[in-house]
């Protein structure tokens, strides 16, 4: 089976792994079928987990290798790193202001981007499928440096980050569909808003992954536009909202433990 991964063309790679992490957001939203509320804690400390996975990602699958990468080609180690990391930031930040969505616990009154009708199940799924984007564009960024690299170090590497981002993606899927069905909205409908979150990932991954290929001079820039727009998210909504409550760590916890598994998979395993 490894061997068989191992000869797929990298583009294949690059949309199974993130059909898995689709697959990761599909079993989170699944827990609507268990559940009709949350405890607010518990899902700040899933918020938390998937802010440290986000975190440690960004530098030890994106920003490091991206530096390395920059030595290697003789370019300031710098540049690419900052560049990239900076655009991917405000790329995020651009889309923020003009897609319409509404950050979890919001009142409908406080949905951000152009202003629209929709309902607010539509503006909580684009929400979090405008943050999905850049997680699938990494995970396809580092599918395509490890073709190129053709090191099985780099490609074990990208299969972490797959993995890292599976994981987080199960907290958010029920982030999405639990809280539509304590609004009312059947079990079933609100599996299928939340799971609709994760769509956006193998089709940013193979982005990734071509774009990578066809222009392999901007491979540092690429991983380092990932890894700003993974923060960008990081810090404008996952934290914030997992900190909502007053003196609660629970958020806390969940980034220093997502931040360690995250690190430990990319770091043991590479």
């Amino acid at each position: 089976m490894e061997s068989f991964f191992q000869n797929l063309n990298p583009i294949m790679q690059g949309f199974l792994a993130t059909l898995f992490t689709w697959w990761m957001t599909m079993l989170g939203a699944a827990m609507v079928f268990f559940f009709k509320n949350i405890n607010q804690r518990v899902l700040n400390g899933m918020l938390g987990f998937a802010s440290g996975v986000m975190i440690a990602a960004s530098f030890w699958s994106l920003l490091d290798p991206a530096i390395e990468l920059s030595k290697k080609i003789g370019v300031a180690s710098w540049k690419p790193a900052l560049i990239g990391f900076l655009c991917g930031g405000f790329f995020l930040w651009s889309v923020d202001k003009i897609l319409p969505h509404l950050h979890l616990n919001q009142k409908i009154s406080s949905a951000e981007g152009i202003k629209t009708k929709w309902r607010r199940s539509a503006l909580l799924v684009l929400a979090i499928t405008l943050h999905n984007i850049p997680e699938g564009l990494a995970v396809g960024v580092a599918f395509g440096a490890a073709s190129l690299d053709g090191d099985s170090t780099s490609l074990v590497a990208a299969i972490a980050l797959a993995i890292g981002i599976g994981l987080q993606n199960f907290p958010e899927g029920a982030a999405v569909s639990i809280p539509l069905r304590r609004e009312g909205m059947g079990r079933m409908k609100a599996f299928l808003y939340g799971q609709a979150s994760g769509i956006v990932e193998p089709i940013a991954a193979v982005i990734g992954v071509v774009f990578v290929i066809k222009m392999t001079y901007l491979l540092p820039y690429a991983l380092s536009f990932a890894a700003g727009a993974m923060i960008y998210v990081v810090a404008e909504e996952l934290i914030p909202t997992a900190k909502e409550i007053r003196h609660d760590d629970s958020g806390t916890i969940g980034v220093m433990l997502g931040f360690a598994m995250m690190m430990f998979l990319d770091v043991a395993l590479a």
